[in-house]
């Protein structure tokens, strides 16, 4: 799982060099264009699976380019939550049109129970290790 989720992320991200920011940084501008509340630095570190330190600076980066603005969470000022700018939000557009063209190619042809299956397989051992932390 982890080796085909590294090969996709690396063919995807061969498929966005057009955007100018690497791998993080759409994976970035994804996890928050996809959240329902903005997402705390922290929060979004773990989602990508880097360091806190390594999520300021990209922050920093898609911060300096216009893609994303920090404000302080309302309720702790210590905080700080990460907000897509429409320039941003062009990047996620772009990221998630190039993702279903390449997710549909790649599972194009394949038996649609075969997908389904997978799919809860997947869900069901997420939800698993999920209670094991």
């Amino acid at each position: 799982m982890h080796g085909s989720a590294r090969l996709w992320r690396l063919a995807l991200d061969k498929r966005l060099k057009h955007l100018g920011i690497g791998q993080s940084g759409w994976m970035t501008i994804a996890m928050i264009a996809k959240s329902a509340q903005p997402m705390s630095q922290r929060a979004l570190a773990d989602l990508v699976g880097v360091e806190g330190p390594s999520m300021v600076s990209m922050l920093d980066r898609l911060e300096r380019d216009g893609f994303v603005t920090r404000a302080p969470c309302p309720n702790d000022r210590r905080v700080k939550l990460a907000h897509l700018t429409d320039a941003g939000r062009t990047v996620y557009d772009e990221v998630r049109k190039e993702a279903e063209a390449f997710r549909t190619k790649l599972l194009g042809g394949m038996d649609q129970q075969a997908l389904r299956d997978a799919a809860v397989l997947l869900e069901t051992l997420r939800t698993r290790i999920e209670g094991e932390l």
